[in-house]
């Protein structure tokens, strides 16, 4: 009996770990990952639906399952009133948490505090706007305020020619605009952690999975005023902080010594990568770090004058940084290589 209760669960747990990605054909993909039959996995789906862990919407052609929201909270905030971020995770953030492991209670209270404390001390707007949503795989919060938007607050302050110039110095790492008082880590940390991380501003969308290594994302959307911050993460990761600080440090030096860039961001659209101020852009503040990877992933190929400035120029100059490139097509790996060759 033992047995087949432990198998029951883990079919649970699988509809319930794979329903947010296939609502419409979860059954199916159960049936096939358990070898049962649908009728089979039918049952577990009622057993949930009766437990209020999942919803079911449409009708029987169009039928989907959903998670059902076990717990929804939205709370307005003045900026004006001398908000205090750890005051808002503990009075009303923290209650709410209260029976996630600690690992992940760690996670969202630095995630969350950076976030929040963004809003306080950059955003110039009146109000936030904090959104959450617990199911009974996952938490998610959002955080909207109504300032005058990070992309643009950054092309501002660092005279950069476009937005979107401010998506590739958030993904570097160091990047602040007051650095008197904050070290530009938070964002990048933040969207390491969690499972799922965006901001939405203007028409600017930036985010990062954490399944997808580097897959930082630039997208044109709809207009948002303000900046809306999006963070995900599972209720039961055995993630920590520590695991994603400890991989962007080096060797014994606990200091936030390495960064993986995602190249792709340096160009727009279908333009390709073959000046040497394109190179410069992506090349901008990376001497802070000891090491600098490079991830080519979406991009099919990289001009000589792009790659010589990279991998000859600036590693010439910069001797104790070590340089990597990462998920480098054939063509791109070759023009690497030719600019590596050069006067070595």
């Amino acid at each position: 009996m033992s047995g087949l209760r432990r198998r029951g669960e883990q079919i649970r747990q699988f509809i319930l770990t794979n329903i947010g990605e296939h609502p419409r054909d979860v059954v199916a993909l159960t049936a096939q990952a358990f070898g049962i039959t649908r009728q089979a996995v039918n049952k577990h789906m009622q057993r949930l639906v009766e437990q209020k862990i999942i919803v079911v919407k449409g009708s029987t052609k169009n039928r989907s399952y959903h998670l059902h929201s076990l717990l929804e909270r939205t709370q307005r905030y003045q900026l004006a009133n001398k908000l205090e971020e750890d005051i808002v995770w503990d009075s009303d953030i923290k209650p709410l948490l209260v029976d996630l492991p600690d690992n992940v209670k760690d996670i969202w209270i630095y995630g969350f505090t950076e976030m929040l404390n963004n809003a306080i001390d950059h955003s110039s707007g009146k109000t936030v706007i904090v959104q959450l949503e617990k199911t009974a795989i996952d938490t998610q919060i959002m955080i909207h305020d109504d300032g005058e938007g990070i992309f643009k607050k950054i092309q501002k302050a660092l005279q950069l020619h476009d937005e979107r110039h401010a998506v590739l110095e958030l993904a570097k790492g160091k990047l602040t605009t007051d650095p008197e008082r904050h070290s530009g880590q938070g964002i990048f940390f933040t969207s390491r952690m969690f499972d799922k991380f965006a901001i939405l501003s203007g028409s600017i969308y930036f985010s990062h999975e954490f399944n997808e290594a580097e897959d930082w994302i630039l997208e044109s959307n709809g207009f948002q005023s303000g900046t809306m911050v999006f963070m995900k993460l599972n209720n039961n990761t055995s993630r920590t902080s520590k695991q994603v600080f400890d991989s962007f440090s080096s060797g014994d030096d606990y200091a936030f010594t390495k960064t993986v860039i995602p190249v792709r961001l340096a160009q727009y659209g279908d333009e390709r990568l073959v000046s040497r101020s394109q190179a410069k852009r992506l090349l901008a503040g990376v001497d802070k770090f000891r090491v600098v990877v490079f991830d080519f992933s979406g991009v099919d190929a990289i001009g000589q004058a792009f790659a010589d400035e990279v991998f000859r120029v600036f590693r010439k100059q910069h001797l104790e940084i070590q340089i990597m490139s990462l998920n480098a097509s054939q063509e791109v790996a070759q023009m690497i290589s030719r600019a590596e060759s050069v006067n070595t």
